[in-house]
């Protein structure tokens, strides 16, 4: 039984399941957007929303907090740098997820995941167009 455990196995053991959270992570720091699974992208949210909160503080603690969740600096230095600060005065929730049917091949169900206050190119240019 099952009882009290938190998360999802997403069918992969545990290295496998570590390295696609920081590889899914690492994607949505640098895209500010992704395109993935249903479950991959709710347990990516419990994965990422620590990480945002570590950078909000921005000491060198909470940076290699982060270093031993995402290995690699040039992503950190984003989070730290560009997405940290813009949420300085929100409490949480700093994703959104928002479900976008099934795939073709498989039906299985795809959802858009994404940081809340990020303007993208195609955003602006719908903007710009209105």
């Amino acid at each position: 039984m099952r009882h009290g455990k938190i998360g999802r196995k997403l069918g992969r053991k545990i290295a496998n399941r570590k390295a696609l959270m920081m590889n899914l992570a690492s994607s949505l720091i640098k895209h500010k957007k992704i395109k993935t699974t249903d479950a991959k992208a709710k347990e990516l949210r419990r994965y990422i929303e620590p990480l945002v909160t570590f950078a909000k503080k921005g000491d060198i603690h909470s940076r290699r907090q982060v270093l031993k969740k995402i290995p690699q600096k040039k992503i950190v230095r984003e989070l730290f740098d560009n997405i940290g600060p813009k949420f300085s005065d929100r409490e949480g929730g700093y994703t959104r997820i928002t479900k976008l049917g099934f795939r073709d091949n498989d039906c299985a169900p795809i959802s858009l995941i994404e940081l809340v206050d990020f303007i993208t190119n195609s955003n602006k240019l719908t903007e710009s167009k209105n």
